[in-house]
């Protein structure tokens, strides 16, 4: 391993930790009540989503050991308390992993971008349970501002309308955390009665990476 690459996993490390932190603040007011309710996803409720964030959990975590499968796996019930442990067996794997790069399927992706993918999708799943659950607390902006450039590196053009909507405009004065949210078709000034942010009516499967 260069240390180049060294800098970069580390940096893309630092990043995970903090959208774990910022996902777990989240995760606080899930309640057995409040499973059924919308969010930001399309067809997904919030239980749903928790069973998806669980899987991509154990896929990010097994990809410290240098390959993970992409194939879903079947849907089962979760809790929060498993989210939280997973949470940190992640944190712990890649804080201790140091591959070059990941297999995944049938490629092979950089592990510091995979890392970076992981807290993109963690805190873009995050800041959706607080959609759902009615705590809405920001992204924070040093948070947004490391993701923006991992987001503009893996959702391709073919993922709009599909994993992700469609970037929406905001004004360049906007923060950073608008930015992110509008480039990944999500909007906090959105009500959940109305168009979904993410066009996606798929099962939950394990996280896609581009290259």
């Amino acid at each position: 391993m260069t240390q180049a690459h060294g800098d970069h996993l580390e940096a893309a490390v630092e990043l995970l930790e903090r959208s774990l932190s910022y996902t777990r603040v989240m995760l606080a007011d899930v309640r057995p009540d409040n499973l059924d309710r919308a969010t930001p996803c399309a067809s997904w409720t919030l239980g749903r989503l928790l069973i998806h964030m669980e899987d991509a959990l154990d896929a990010f975590t097994e990809a410290a050991a240098g390959r993970v499968e992409v194939s879903p796996t079947p849907p089962t019930t979760t809790t929060v308390d498993a989210l939280r442990e997973k949470a940190c067996a992640l944190l712990g794997a890649w804080t201790s992993a140091r591959p070059v790069a990941v297999v995944v399927g049938d490629k092979d992706v950089d592990a510091a971008l995979l890392v970076g993918t992981a807290a993109l999708e963690i805190t873009a799943h995050g800041w959706d349970v607080g959609q759902a659950t009615g705590r809405r607390t920001p992204i924070p902006g040093p948070l947004a501002t490391g993701l923006l450039p991992v987001a503009q590196r893996v959702v391709a053009p073919a993922d709009r309308g599909r994993r992700f909507g469609h970037a929406l405009t905001v004004p360049s004065s906007a923060s950073s955390d608008h930015r992110l949210l509008a480039y990944l078709g999500r909007s906090d000034n959105e009500d959940l009665t109305g168009p979904p942010h993410v066009d996606s009516g798929e099962p939950p499967a394990r996280p896609e990476v581009a290259s």
